[in-house]
C-alpha cells in the first residue's frame, strides 16, 4: 500500500498562504474572464420550461371536455328538432287528401238540404245519407271531425262570418245559420264554418 493511500480525508488540510502564493497575490478581479451563459451551453429555463405538465395536461381535458358537451348538446337538439318534424308531417300528411273531399262531403250535405223540397227517391235519399256517414266516419279514423256553429258565440277562429242577420231572440255575435261546415284535423283548423252572425234589430 502506498503512502497516498494512508492519508486520510479529515488529515487534509489547506494552506490558505500556499494557495495565494501558487495563484499570485497579484491576481484581480479585472484579471477574471466571465464567460455568459449562453455561451456555456447552458440553457435558461423558459415559459413553457416553468410550466407544470400536468396542469398543462387538465387544462388541456378540460377544454376537450367543454368542446364535448357543447357538440354533444348541438347534437341532442338536432336530433329531437328532427323527430318533432316528423311527428309533424306525419301528423298532417293526409291534408290535401282530405281536402279534396271537402267539395263532395259539400255536395252530400246540399243533396240532403233540399231533399224535403222534392219528389226525391226514398232509396236514394237513404243511399246519399249512408255515403255522407261513411265519409264522415273515414275523416275521423284520420283525425277529422266537424266544427259546431249553429247556436255557438261566434268565434274567428273556427267561423267565417259571411253575413250578419237581425234576430231579437238570441243574443248578438250568435251563429244562427251554418251555409257551409267547417273541419278540424287534429288540432288545426282545416276550414272555418261559413256562417251567418246574430244582430239586434236597428233601434235596439
Amino acid at each position: 500500500m502506498s503512502d497516498i493511500d494512508d492519508i486520510k480525508e479529515e488529515e487534509v488540510e489547506f494552506d490558505d498562504n500556499a494557495v495565494s502564493e501558487a495563484l499570485g497575490d497579484d491576481l484581480d478581479d479585472e484579471d477574471i474572464e466571465f464567460i455568459p451563459v449562453d455561451e456555456c451551453g447552458i440553457e435558461e429555463p423558459g415559459e413553457e420550461d416553468e410550466e407544470d405538465p400536468v396542469g398543462k395536461l387538465r387544462r388541456e381535458a378540460d377544454e376537450a371536455r367543454d368542446e364535448y358537451l357543447r357538440l354533444y348538446a348541438e347534437f341532442d337538439n338536432y336530433k329531437k328538432r328532427t323527430v318533432r318534424d316528423k311527428a309533424e308531417l306525419a301528423k298532417y300528411a293526409n291534408e290535401s287528401i282530405v281536402n279534396e273531399f271537402l267539395t263532395s262531403v259539400d255536395n252530400l250535405e246540399v243533396a240532403l238540404k233540399h231533399a224535403d223540397e222534392e219528389e226525391t227517391n226514398k232509396a236514394f235519399l237513404e243511399g246519399v245519407e249512408m255515403t255522407l256517414r261513411e265519409l264522415y266516419r273515414a275523416f275521423e279514423k284520420f283525425g277529422v271531425t266537424p266544427i259546431k256553429a249553429e247556436g255557438k258565440p261566434f268565434d274567428p277562429e273556427f267561423h267565417h262570418a259571411v253575413a250578419h242577420l237581425e234576430r231579437d231572440d238570441m243574443d248578438e255575435n250568435m251563429v244562427v245559420v251554418e251555409l257551409r261546415k267547417g273541419f278540424i284535423y287534429n288540432d288545426k283548423v282545416l276550414r272555418a264554418s261559413m256562417v251567418s252572425v246574430s244582430k239586434k234589430p236597428s233601434g235596439q
